[in-house]
């Protein structure tokens, strides 16, 4: 019994000694370490088949047991996950301790500034007491900067003195108080934050400041900002034309800019500056700019009418090198942009600090960050192409587009004679290829040229986000897929190419591919399928789907002073890196903040089919307008056709109806999406002094019924009830239903969809259509003969007759019924109606 006791010991003794043995540490040979980290690099996990085939195969692995190589295999990923952890927290902290400096000395500055008030609060006081004294002007934070004359600017003396000066008032804005900054709304500074923004509140000009930490040298970094079109989408071109070294390693340039117009109503700018680049004491890079006085400086001397010539206040960046990498980077950007020259309406673009942040300031920083991150590789984009390649492509669709709004003569703009409706403009350009602005190795040809038809409206009360957004995942709401199809054809160096395009069917649905966006996702690049089908039996089953590259941004609604873009062109299927591009699109741009807004919903339901009830949303039209969205926007529209010479009219004409097609589509989106869900086009108000939509519906029907009363006769159904209803009814009746003002020359202030539609007009010009305009000699002698009776008895039958829309085309009616809206008190008369009945175009 002893003896099986001591047996069944020493077995078990054994066993363990076994299992020790096969799990204990094993020192590993060189040779070793090296042949399983060669394994390692191809498959950091290997299976056990694998390990086991590896012992086989690598005789110095023959002694370790395939356990031992798991556990060895288990460590080495754990030292790697290790390793990677510990390098992303150095960095972590490298930038937090960075950012950290950034913020003391933004606290300094802003204590030094808070000083500086203080005393300036002090001294004012004093002044005001002393009745005697006068004010003193240097108490004011506004920065002046001394214009130079061109003597300055002809030796290299005078240039290095405006350099010095320029170089200390730029660094008394990026680090001091010289600028009474305020930060950026709805850019509050965090640890997901691209940087620090402020925009100036009381200086001479609009200006805007950034500060952030990028991983990359102070040189590239220089270098890439001083190449200024690469960032700044409205940058048209930037030409140096004279460089020498300063006396301290520096350098001096005298530099020509031409900066994009954002809208056809107003005319672009120019800059002639000198810029100057050099290094700080501490190590630190500035590249710093400001005009020079002389409006006749500039190398395009047939382009200089088409341009303002605009001031650059000192201005520049400010570039630090960091202890372990990368740079802390402080820019600023200070502009007087010459509001005079643009209307009134849009001064307010010209006068935002907000908007130059946006444009200029805060773009600069985005861009240099995601250099950095695809420099890095933390950038991945799709359908294997490369980051430069894709922000190429994003680059030549904005400049493309900028191009066709602007209209330069220098490219070889001509504006076509008009057919007298100013709502479109048509600008041809018959010695351009397409590609060959952006890059004249990319073009292909045309045996005629290119058209562009564009128009730029006023909206209100409509988010630019919203629309934006709607525009670009509705696109069957406002587009014509076959024209879509045709610019794509057109540019198709093929045997069917226009005009003998094959006859296709659209479905109306489109696919969005994504290619990329930008770190922030204010901008992402697209390409949009639309699905197709041949017309043709011998085809039927060959894709006639039509392509389109495309980039959508500033479709963020906590952007303040943002513009929102959607911006298209045709592409092959397989399109190459260097594919011809003819950008067509919108651009809206936010020309008032929002005022006493909570924020708005942007997921709301954006399908017309539903949200088309123009009264659905206006039954709070008392409610509180802080909750209303108070702005308003300009909206631009440009579209570009490729055209044969003996097309060229057809062509237009094509292109002048389409883009009012859009308008009108547009206009029927903005009326549908507005928060206020009444005309966008006329704001809170159809017309100076007019009531409110669903008040003027009410008082139409009202008076209607009041003047055929002993008819018996209803404009609308008699079980419509409530406000709205009357508006939705009064909106989409069958017969065309118009009101003109009681003017000296009458002019229309409402129309419903069918009289939109008769009109061939949109609401944005509606009032700009008189009465006469669309009646005959014969129409207008009977509207004279018959006004008198709709005065008196307040209502008269019209006979069937002719009127004419405003693209020229006639239109019959069987009938039309005048008479007299009266307002609440029924005692005012507050314009005319008038209701065509059974209208056709002839």
């Amino acid at each position: 019994m002893a003896m099986a006791v001591a047996q069944q010991r020493e077995s078990s003794s054994g066993s363990i000694s076994k299992h020790l043995d096969a799990g204990k540490y094993v020192r590993y040979t060189t040779e070793q370490v090296e042949a399983l980290e060669r394994v390692y690099a191809e498959c950091p996990k290997p299976s056990s088949l694998r390990r086991q085939q590896l012992i086989r195969e690598c005789p110095i692995l023959s002694n370790i047991e395939p356990r031992q190589i798991k556990v060895w295999f288990q460590n080495r990923r754990c030292r790697e996950k290790q390793r990677k952890e510990a390098s992303r927290l150095q960095t972590v902290n490298r930038k937090l301790t960075a950012m950290n400096k950034l913020l003391m000395e933004e606290n300094d500055r802003l204590q030094k500034q808070v000083s500086q008030l203080v005393c300036e609060n002090g001294y004012m006081r004093q002044q005001l007491q002393a009745a005697s004294a006068t004010t003193d002007g240097s108490c004011e934070s506004v920065v002046t900067t001394p214009q130079h004359s061109l003597r300055d600017t002809n030796n290299p003396a005078g240039l290095l003195s405006i350099a010095a000066e320029t170089l200390a008032e730029f660094l008394s804005k990026a680090t001091g108080t010289a600028v009474d900054w305020v930060q950026m709304p709805g850019m509050k500074p965090g640890p997901d934050s691209v940087g620090i923004f402020a925009i100036s509140q009381s200086c001479s000009g609009v200006a805007a400041r950034a500060c952030g930490l990028v991983s990359l040298e102070p040189t590239k970094i220089a270098e890439i900002l001083k190449d200024r079109p690469s960032w700044f989408r409205d940058c048209r071109s930037l030409e140096v034309f004279t460089m020498f070294p300063a006396g301290n390693g520096g350098t001096i340039e005298l530099v020509y800019t031409q900066i994009y117009a954002p809208t056809t109503l107003a005319p672009a700018r120019d800059f002639w500056t000198l810029r100057y680049t050099t290094t700080l004491d501490n190590g630190s890079l500035v590249v710093c700019e400001r005009s020079l006085s002389g409006s006749g400086a500039g190398p395009s001397a047939a382009a200089a009418p088409q341009f303002v010539r605009a001031e650059m206040l000192p201005s520049g960046y400010l570039i630090r090198p960091c202890d372990g990498g990368g740079s802390i980077i402080h820019i600023v950007d200070h502009l007087n942009l010459e509001a005079w020259s643009v209307p009134e309406v849009l001064r307010p673009l010209y006068e935002s600090s907000k908007v130059v942040a946006q444009k200029m300031t805060i773009a600069a920083l985005r861009y240099v960050r995601q250099i950095a991150q695809e420099t890095s590789g933390e950038v991945v984009y799709g359908l294997g192409r490369q980051p430069a390649v894709l922000r190429t492509f994003s680059q030549r669709l904005s400049r493309g587009f900028n191009d066709a709004i602007n209209g330069f003569n220098d490219d070889g703009w001509s504006l076509m004679s008009c057919d007298g409706a100013e709502d479109v403009i048509i600008a041809v350009n018959s010695s351009k290829n397409v590609g060959t602005i952006s890059n004249p190795v990319n073009s292909i040809s045309l045996l005629g040229g290119i058209l562009c038809a564009k128009a730029s409206m006023l909206l209100q009360n409509v988010p630019p986000v919203v629309l934006i957004r709607f525009l670009r995942e509705h696109r069957s709401e406002w587009a014509d897929f076959n024209v879509d199809a045709y610019a794509a054809a057109s540019l198709k160096a093929s045997s069917f190419a226009f005009p003998g395009m094959r006859p296709t069917r659209f479905t109306g649905s489109q696919i969005i591919m994504p290619l990329g966006h930008t770190i922030e996702h204010e901008e992402l690049l697209e390409v949009i399928r639309l699905e197709g089908h041949s017309l043709a039996q011998e085809d039927a089953f060959i894709s006639r789907d039509a392509h389109l590259l495309q980039i959508c941004s500033g479709v963020d609604e906590n952007a303040v002073g943002a513009c929102s873009e959607l911006v298209f062109a045709p592409i092959d299927e397989m399109f190459p890196d260097d594919a011809p591009l003819l950008p067509s699109g919108f651009r809206m741009i936010p020309l008032e903040s929002k005022i006493g807004q909570d924020k708005l919903t942007t997921q709301r339901t954006l399908d017309l089919t539903s949200s088309l009830e123009v009264g659905t949303v206006t039954n709070n039209s008392t409610r509180d307008a802080s909750t209303c969205y108070n702005t308003r926007s300009v909206l631009t529209i440009a579209f570009q056709f490729p055209f044969e010479n003996n097309l060229q009219d057809n062509v237009a004409n094509m292109a002048r109806q389409y883009v009012r097609s859009v308008i009108s589509s547009v206009q029927r989106v903005a009326m549908a999406i507005s928060p206020s869900g009444i005309s966008p086009a006329a704001g809170p108000k159809l017309s100076p002094g007019s009531p409110e939509a669903l008040t003027l519906a009410h008082w139409i029907c009202q008076s209607y019924r009041q003047v055929f009363y002993h008819l018996g006769a209803d404009l609308l159904r008699s079980d419509s009830a409530g406000s709205e209803s009357v508006l939705k009814q009064l909106w989409h009746h069958q017969d065309a239903i118009l009101c003109c003002s009681l003017k000296s020359l009458p002019f229309f202030i409402f129309a419903n969809q069918a009289g939109l539609d008769m009109l061939e007009t949109t609401l944005v010009a509606l009032q700009d259509i008189t009465l006469d305009k669309i009646f005959d000699d014969s129409g207008r002698k009977a509207l004279c003969t018959d006004f008198t009776k709709v005065m008196q008895q307040g209502f008269a039958y019209l006979p069937s007759g002719i009127c004419q829309s405003t693209m020229g085309r006639h239109v019959s009616y069987e009938q039309a019924i005048a008479w007299k809206v009266l307002a609440a008190d029924e005692n005012t008369v507050h314009c005319l109606a008038f209701t065509f009945v059974n209208w056709s175009f002839v």
